[in-house]
């Protein structure tokens, strides 16, 4: 089973939430569709702008922990790393 690390915007430097998941799909939906009362829904939080793929649970997580500790302006580095335009990957990944 894959265990994704994803990072989710409200815009380009907008708010961002930082999870993990193993159903990347379903949990992306679930932001987009504010199925759940919360910071996204609060804060318009549901672009799919960066993921990582995993083998498991425990790297995954740990993978988060670290990045939760990392400072705004590298956590926007990393994501304009692979998508500099801030572009919505769940199109790309839902079909």
């Amino acid at each position: 089973m894959a265990y994704y690390v994803d990072l989710l915007a409200s815009r380009k430097h907008g708010t961002r939430y930082l999870g993990v998941t193993n159903d990347i799909v379903r949990r992306v939906h679930e932001h987009r569709t504010k199925a759940a009362p919360g910071f996204t829904s609060r804060y318009g939080v549901d672009k799919l702008v960066w993921f990582e793929i995993y083998d498991d649970a425990a790297t995954a997580i740990t993978r988060e922990k670290e990045l939760k500790k990392w400072r705004r302006d590298w956590k926007v580095r990393l994501i304009e790393e692979q998508n500099p335009v801030w572009v919505d990957r769940f199109p790309g990944i839902s079909n």
